[in-house]
């Protein structure tokens, strides 16, 4: 047996509290000890997963699809989160939702040709990948966008809209609604133009490093939280209503969109 169970996020910044949080209550639910890895860069975090280092971990379903399909990770589902609020419909899905400054005179995607923009990192299904297959699907294949940046993040991107060093980008519907609800002043400095997706939610993966009897000990432990007080309350810290089981065959909207996502560059 490992000592102790690692766990880790590579999601943005501010979901780290929450993962914290389900860390410890996995260590309770299952009797042992249990560590988030949270004081290296998202790339080391990630890193270590790939290695076997880290044994469960919250990850983005392109590379998802990725370390499974091309890497050959041994990697596996363990759960997906189904977020609370109405939008989500009960499913374990999300959205990029796509932001311009308040002053801005964009109005719609459309609006955005020859406009400034930025992805969060080329690894990303909401900030990259469902920007180019949304312009696949527009037959926009080279050029829609005057000039394209890398941020490094989606909160990095957000901070550059409000600075207004780019015009608009993608990001994370989920990352941008916890931060509105840790910093509400952002809702008079920011529009939402345009939603696209909804794409598969960022799954739980979990190592197939460990034995096949603990990982599915952890994946009901994560299945089961909302039915506890504590879980509950977890749970509800990071606006998640529950975490549900996944199939790979859950994922494969994204290989779809990556294969259109393809054709086009910026």
């Amino acid at each position: 047996m490992f000592h102790p169970l690692k766990v880790t996020s590579i999601q943005s910044p501010n979901a780290d509290a929450a993962c914290r949080q389900i860390t410890r209550y996995l260590g309770e639910q299952l009797g042992v000890a249990a560590e988030f890895v949270g004081d290296v860069t998202w790339q080391e975090r990630e890193h270590r997963l790939d290695a076997g280092e880290i044994h469960l971990g919250w990850i983005c379903g392109l590379p998802y699809v990725h370390k499974v399909d091309t890497a050959r990770l041994p990697l596996e589902l363990a759960a997906a989160p189904v977020m609370r609020h109405p939008r989500y419909r009960q499913q374990p899905v999300y959205f990029s939702d796509v932001i311009v400054h308040r002053d801005s005179r964009f109005r719609s995607f459309a609006d955005l040709r020859g406009a400034t923009w930025a992805y969060n990192e080329p690894h990303s299904q909401s900030g990259y990948n469902l920007t180019r297959y949304h312009l696949a699907t527009l037959a926009e294949y080279s050029g829609f966008f005057g000039r394209v940046i890398e941020a490094g993040a989606h909160l990095t991107a957000l901070e550059m809209v409000l600075d207004r060093r780019i015009d608009a980008t993608a990001i994370d519907s989920t990352v941008l609604e916890l931060e509105l609800a840790a910093r509400p002043q952002l809702g008079g400095q920011l529009r939402v133009i345009d939603t696209l997706g909804p794409s598969p939610i960022p799954p739980w993966v979990v190592s197939k490093n460990i034995a096949p009897p603990f990982r599915e000990a952890i994946r009901h432990a994560l299945w089961q939280m909302h039915a506890t007080p504590a879980g509950q309350a977890i749970l509800s810290e990071g606006q998640i209503l529950k975490l549900v089981r996944v199939e790979d065959r859950d994922y494969d909207p994204i290989r779809k969109m990556a294969q259109l996502a393809s054709q086009v560059s910026w």
